[in-house]
C-alpha cells in the first residue's frame, strides 16, 4: 500500500467522521510532516490524518485526540490495521486532553473551532517552525479561521471537490461539502 497521502476513504473503519481523500491530502501537504516530527490530531475521528501522517516516515509520531470512546477505538484498530501501531490514542476531550503531551511540531484542527479555545490552545503548544492546519464546514468554524488568518496571518483557502456520478444514463458532478482550511506557520 502506497505512503503518498491520499488512500482512500473506505480503507479506515468510520462512522462518516473521516477527512476525506481529497481534502486529507491536502492537509497532509500543508502539514508537511518530516522525519522524527509529532502530530497532535485533535478531534480526530477515525485517525486518517495522524495515520497517514506516520506512514509518511517510519520516525514520525502522533498524538490522536478523540473524545468518543468508539471512535477513540477505532482509531487504534485503523493504526494497527495500517502499520503505525505506535499512534498514542487519547480519549479525552480537547482542550483539557492536551495539558502534559509532549510540545508538536505540526497540529491538525479537523472540527470543534467555535468554542473553548481550542485553536489557541493548538497554536500556544507549538514548537517554533511548528505548523498548524484547521478546517471548517460550518459558518461558526470559518469565523475563527478568518480571525486567525487575521492575526497570525497564514494562508486561508477553500477546498471544493466533486465526484462524477451517473445520472440516469449520463454522468454529472454531485459536489461534496466545501471545506475551509487555514494553514499557520509559527
Amino acid at each position: 500500500m502506497t505512503r503518498v497521502p491520499g488512500l482512500p476513504d473506505d480503507t479506515f473503519d468510520h462512522d462518516g467522521l473521516l477527512t476525506k481523500r481529497e481534502i486529507r491530502a491536502v492537509v497532509l501537504a500543508y502539514l508537511a510532516p518530516q522525519p522524527g516530527e509529532l502530530l497532535w490530531d485533535v478531534g480526530a475521528g477515525a485517525g486518517s490524518v495522524s495515520v497517514e501522517w506516520m506512514r509518511s516516515s517510519r520516525t514520525c509520531r502522533a498524538v490522536a485526540v478523540e473524545q468518543d470512546a468508539v471512535r477513540a477505538g477505532r482509531i487504534r484498530t485503523n493504526a494497527a490495521r495500517l502499520g503505525v501501531p505506535d499512534l498514542v490514542v487519547v480519549p479525552h476531550r480537547a482542550p483539557g486532553a492536551l495539558d502534559g503531551l509532549p510540545a508538536p511540531d505540526a497540529v491538525f484542527l479537523g472540527g470543534g473551532l467555535a468554542g473553548d479555545g481550542m485553536l489557541a490552545a493548538c497554536w500556544d503548544a507549538l514548537r517554533p517552525g511548528g505548523r498548524l492546519v484547521a478546517t471548517a464546514v460550518t459558518v461558526e468554524g470559518e469565523s475563527v479561521l478568518g480571525a486567525a488568518h487575521g492575526r497570525l496571518g497564514g494562508v486561508l483557502t477553500r477546498v471544493a471537490v466533486a465526484h462524477a456520478l451517473p445520472i440516469g444514463g449520463f454522468t454529472g458532478w454531485r459536489p461534496r461539502r466545501e471545506v475551509t482550511l487555514w494553514w499557520g506557520p509559527r
